[in-house]
């Protein structure tokens, strides 16, 4: 049976997507096979895995409507054990039509269950925002990887997300737990970022992925090439970083770079 994991933060722009996108790109090489379920009506990690959105016969619109099965929406892309469910402007209008729905916070997990024992590991790529697509992720997942930048105020929305989740849990999901915190664009160099990091750590201390994603060209070029980063340049910190990330995702042990790549990889302070 798969683990179903997904990717969350009401905040844009805090490389969501590209966590999703490297991560599910990173198992499917190490041999897992992987579902990527593309819930954002930006579309990003479906753009990202090469997949133009005009040829989708269906996407995570219709399944989430009842229009099609999601086996049926289901895109086996070119990158080793990855498959994706995409999503195309369609779902924008989605929150809406949900509305009218008696089961509308479990419309996705009704969906997902007949595939899970297809897959080592399912990805929901979530929306940023706190609505009803966002709920129908997290009540169809067993974990949430929570994306952030070492800004305060990204303190302030990985509190609401935390409100959220416990909710989810309380009334819809009583397994749903937080796998991990994930810092991204991280720049060790700034004493506002180590702050913030103690500060996330100190009320969330087992859960901080040691690794933190730093800024990387390369990580920003590759979605428009329809590669993960590891595909388009897998020498790049950003390719490492996310290697480095799977493997804590694994519960691997990790090891440092031969070479010291600050802001890639911190041990926590214990």
């Amino acid at each position: 049976m798969s683990k179903i994991i997904a990717v969350a933060n009401q905040k844009g722009g805090v490389g969501k997507s590209t966590t999703a996108v490297n991560l599910v790109a990173y198992l499917g090489s190490r041999g897992f096979k992987v579902l990527c379920i593309d819930s954002d009506p930006q579309g990003n990690t479906t753009t990202a895995f090469g997949i133009k959105k005009k040829s989708a016969r269906f996407s995570t619109y219709d399944i989430l409507t009842g229009q099609a099965r999601i086996q049926d929406a289901i895109i086996k892309t070119e990158f080793e054990n990855v498959s994706v469910v995409p999503a195309t402007e369609s779902l924008a209008g989605c929150e809406i039509e949900l509305v009218k729905y008696e089961n509308r916070m479990k419309r996705l997990k009704m969906q997902v269950l007949t595939c899970r024992e297809d897959y080592d590991y399912i990805f929901i790529d979530c929306p940023p925002a706190l609505g009803l697509i966002t709920i129908n992720s997290l009540v169809a997942c067993d974990t949430v990887i929570v994306p952030m930048l070492a800004e305060f105020f990204a303190l302030e929305g990985l509190s609401q997300l935390v409100n959220t989740i416990k909710i989810v849990k309380t009334n819809y999901n009583p397994s749903l737990d937080i796998e991990g915190i994930v810092f991204t664009m991280f720049d060790g160099r700034l004493n506002v970022s180590n702050d913030v990091v103690a500060e996330v750590e100190k009320y969330f201390s087992d859960r901080v992925f040691r690794t933190k994603i730093p800024r990387n060209v390369r990580l920003s070029e590759a979605p428009s090439h329809g590669k993960p980063v590891m595909y388009y340049d897998r020498s790049s910190k950003g390719a490492e970083a996310y290697e480095l990330l799977g493997h804590e995702l694994l519960g691997e042990p990790l090891e440092l770079p031969k070479k010291k790549r600050r802001g890639i990889f911190s041990f926590n302070k214990k």
